[in-house]
């Protein structure tokens, strides 16, 4: 029986109000792959798509979405925040606001775009996510219960504090956290609550203060290496491949 190669994904396939960034496999063959690219507070989706070029990752399609809000005052990019409220104490906005929109929104991406009109597997479909990004992609992932997604990487993201009080089995979805090995979102608490949500979590924490994104090759590399384990490809698993499972 012939296989049935996913077609690539077009910006009509999405809902109107979904801002995306599409970029085919850089090594110019089929999309064995599709990376959902979610950007952190204040960015937008054609700023991280970047990222996924840089990746380059094979057979493998990049989709950025843009957050669904605008940040008010002027401020510039968007968020995924069901709702914007500043902390009192330090005046900075806060990070988790509740995500259940945009994780509705991400959802239906994976189930009717990538899924029913373009025909992937969701074993074949990575989600990647930066602070407020990451947090959304986890929750997609948890949402999804028993239905195992190539993977989460999720850069300074936990999951969301709404999250906690869901009684389910644990999602088959293998996660990949990275975050920095001080003042970082992804305290104790945090990663206690993604062990009790993920059957495989991983952690990486890098020698810096703080997350955000990957400053050079070597913090960059345990999220190749992650990706590398997952990703499946029409021309065969190289011998030396170990996937998670």
């Amino acid at each position: 029986m012939a296989r049935q190669t996913p077609k690539l994904p077009v910006e009509d396939d999405f809902p109107s109000k979904c801002v995306v960034k599409i970029y085919p496999a850089g090594d110019g063959k089929p999309a064995a792959n599709a990376i959902l690219m979610l950007h952190g507070l204040g960015d937008s989706a054609a700023n991280f798509a970047v990222l996924g070029q840089r990746m380059n990752l094979p057979e493998t399609v990049t989709v950025a979405i843009q957050g669904p809000a605008a940040l008010p005052f002027d401020l510039g990019g968007y968020h995924w925040g069901d709702d914007i409220t500043f902390d009192q104490a330090t005046s900075h906005m806060d990070i988790d606001t509740g995500f259940s929109k945009s994780a509705t929104v991400v959802r239906q991406v994976i189930d009717r775009v990538l899924v029913e009109a373009c025909g992937f597997q969701r074993r074949r479909i990575h989600v990647f996510g930066l602070g407020q990004g990451g947090m959304v992609a986890l929750s997609v992932a948890q949402l999804l219960a028993d239905e195992e997604l190539g993977g989460v990487v999720s850069l300074g993201g936990p999951l969301p504090a709404e999250n906690s009080n869901r009684n389910q089995t644990k999602s088959p979805t293998p996660v990949l956290v990275a975050h920095g090995s001080s003042q970082t979102a992804v305290t104790i608490n945090a990663a206690k609550m993604l062990k009790a949500a993920f059957a495989t979590v991983k952690f990486h924490r890098w020698d810096r203060s703080g997350d955000g994104m990957p400053s050079n090759r070597q913090e960059m590399l345990p999220v190749m290496q992650f990706l590398a384990q997952r990703l499946q490809s029409y021309a065969g698993v190289p011998s030396e491949a170990i996937e998670i499972v």
